[in-house]
């Protein structure tokens, strides 16, 4: 019996902050290392002083895995390897490894040079990093030393996006970060074989959720958004800089040359370019209809769609614009929305979950009145409408993930509490499997019990065999042999052929028990009604009577000695390891029969 034990640094019972640490078999690993969008103080990052109070977290960590190239799942990283102190390797995929420092750089010139914060990673710290980044593909098992070994699965959620199965020894689990398990029209679902990890990590955004069908909630976006220019209006449609925001431009495009509309779209400056190039680069990890049709046209080129400048925010009459980022916490699309708010024939169209904290947030939830950094108070009349196109698995998917790779526990993480509980509940009864659902800093151990499997060497079943006819191979059956390691694997086999390898004499291990009786006459006479009562009640063991006054029953031998004068005669049974079962029978037969005292 070992244990896994896991302690959410970030994500537990929350969304955003993204760190969630694993000790597996004696190696310490950490999943994510990712950023709060709802703070702006300490609590942005995670508290690694939990895994050490000082000294490098290099000593602490055998590695670190990042499942994608989302803020809430890589922003810390360079704080944590570079600021507090981490030298060992970083895994990820390929692509969110080219993504991964843009998006890091983006998001520091934000806080940095925008806000004017201190005590920040650097744009050095950021290629620092990096460095200390491996690359892994999809199916490749990665041996991280001796012990340790890691294999990526496709996600979907966005380009790169990865699930981790861990192995130590016997001991394994997946985290499969964030996941998606419907394609869509850029990227293909998650997967995952049917691995049976003692524990699966799984996120929980959406664990009370069960989407409607995509095309309804297409249909209703594109009437939205058209309903709402043709009065006039502009729709500020906040987005991520990869991923929705692809989803949603090849949804606009085909829309708008369906109705020959010539209202404008804008996307974020400088970000469809790197998008088209990042898309090209990695074709291979979108969904099947963009690499079957990639040679004969690129969708993620856009007739429709143009980069946008901050000088059209003021400009009259209808526009749809794709801003960064997503939650409306900083950058243009906050820019924009302060300009656009006080309008009521305008909208934003919120496409994926908003962390607590983050002005998505609040005006999702009904906030009209906003007291924004400089005290100034914004009035929101625009309509703000929420529509879920985020890529992650509902609660459907969740459950369809735990019986494909069929779990021996579950633990939730980035998920509100009150969701996850229900969800907890409902794994529970459906697959009857434990699960948890740690807060921040809370430490949970998940018992884990494996079989070891055993080759039996062909001449100990043989012996079996003519011993007792052929097993019933669902039967259990006891089986004397030796137990030996042979490289990796573990033997059943003969003791003499164990002895021989070893180089070692075989020895016979021997038990007896001597036995008083009181009978007149010579001990032979005694030895002759022992053999008589041994014959009646042992009609199937082969029984001797020898020369010299002794028995033999099987492997047992009974004698007798004393003096023909003497009335106490004394009786010795002895009998093998191998018949244990027999002499015990025939220890007991004889005390019950004739004997007066036994020592």
């Amino acid at each position: 019996m070992s244990e896994i034990t896991v302690t959410p640094l970030g994500a537990g019972q929350d969304v955003g902050r993204s760190c969630i640490l694993v000790s597996i078999g004696g190696k310490n690993i950490m999943f994510d290392c990712g950023m709060h969008m709802g703070f702006n103080d300490e609590r942005r990052f995670p508290d690694f002083s939990y895994i050490t109070k000082e000294g490098r977290l290099t000593e602490h960590l055998d590695c670190v895995i990042i499942s994608h190239f989302h803020l809430d799942h890589c922003g810390a990283l360079p704080y944590m390897s570079e600021m507090v102190g981490y030298d060992g390797p970083i895994y990820m995929t390929h692509p969110t490894k080219a993504i991964c420092p843009i998006l890091l750089e983006d998001y520091r010139k934000i806080t940095v040079e925008r806000k004017g914060e201190q005590n920040f990673f650097t744009s050095e710290m950021i290629k620092t990093c990096m460095k200390k980044v491996k690359a892994v593909n999809l199916h490749e098992v990665i041996q991280v030393d001796d012990e340790l070994e890691i294999k990526p699965y496709y996600a979907g959620h966005v380009l790169g996006a990865a699930m981790f199965h861990i192995q130590v020894g016997r001991q394994s689990l997946v985290y499969t970060g964030d996941y998606n398990m419907t394609p869509d029209r850029h990227l293909g679902s998650a997967w995952i074989d049917k691995c049976r990890p003692d524990l699966l990590i799984s996120e929980s955004t959406y664990a009370t959720t069960i989407r409607d069908s995509k095309r309804c909630r297409e249909r209703d976006f594109l009437k939205k958004v058209h309903d709402c220019v043709e009065r006039g209006g502009k729709v500020l449609i906040p987005v991520f800089a990869l991923g929705r925001a692809q989803e949603l431009c090849i949804l606009l495009e085909t829309y708008w040359d369906r109705m020959n509309l010539k209202v404008p779209i804008y996307f974020s400056l400088g970000l469809t370019e790197k998008a088209n190039h990042y898309y090209k680069l990695f074709i291979t990890w979108t969904s099947q209809k963009i690499k079957n049709t990639f040679v004969q046209r690129n969708m993620f080129e856009f007739k429709h769609i143009k980069p946008f400048d901050r000088a059209f925010i003021d400009n009259p009459g209808p526009m749809v614009v794709f801003a960064t980022p997503g939650m409306l916490h900083a950058g243009l699309s906050l820019q924009i929305f302060k300009k656009w708010a006080p309008n009521e024939n305008n909208m934003v169209i919120m496409p994926g979950y908003c962390v607590a904290g983050t002005i998505g947030h609040k005006i999702l939830n009904g906030a009209r009145r906003l007291e924004m950094e400089n005290k100034q108070v914004l009035e929101v009349k625009l309509k703000v409408e929420y529509m879920s196109f985020s890529a992650h698995a509902d609660a459907k998917g969740i459950m369809q993930l735990i019986s494909w790779c069929e779990p021996r526990s579950v633990l939730l993480v980035h998920g509100e509490a009150a969701k996850m509980e229900f969800l907890k509940r409902k794994i529970q009864q459906e697959f009857g499997i434990e699960c948890y659902m740690p807060a921040n800093g809370e430490t949970v151990c998940i018992q884990t019990q494996h079989n070891i499997p055993v080759d039996v060497s062909l001449k100990l079943l043989k012996r079996e065999a003519s011993a007792a006819g052929l097993p019933d191979p669902k039967t259990p059956r006891m089986l004397h042999g030796a137990l030996v390691m042979r490289g990796n694997k573990l033997q059943l086999i003969e003791p003499r052929q164990a002895l021989m390898d070893l180089g070692l004499a075989e020895h016979h291990l021997r038990f007896t028990s001597t036995l008083y009786v009181e009978e007149e006459g010579p001990p032979s006479k005694v030895a002759e009604n022992i053999y008589q009562l041994v014959k009646s009640k042992c009609k199937d063991q082969p029984t001797q009577y020898s020369s010299d006054g002794s028995i033999s029953v099987s492997d047992v031998l009974i004698s007798v000695s004393g003096e023909d004068d003497d009335k106490t005669k004394s009786v010795l049974v002895s009998w093998s390891h191998q018949d244990e079962v027999l002499g015990s029978f025939l220890l007991n037969l004889v005390n019950t029969e004739l004997t007066t005292a036994t020592e």
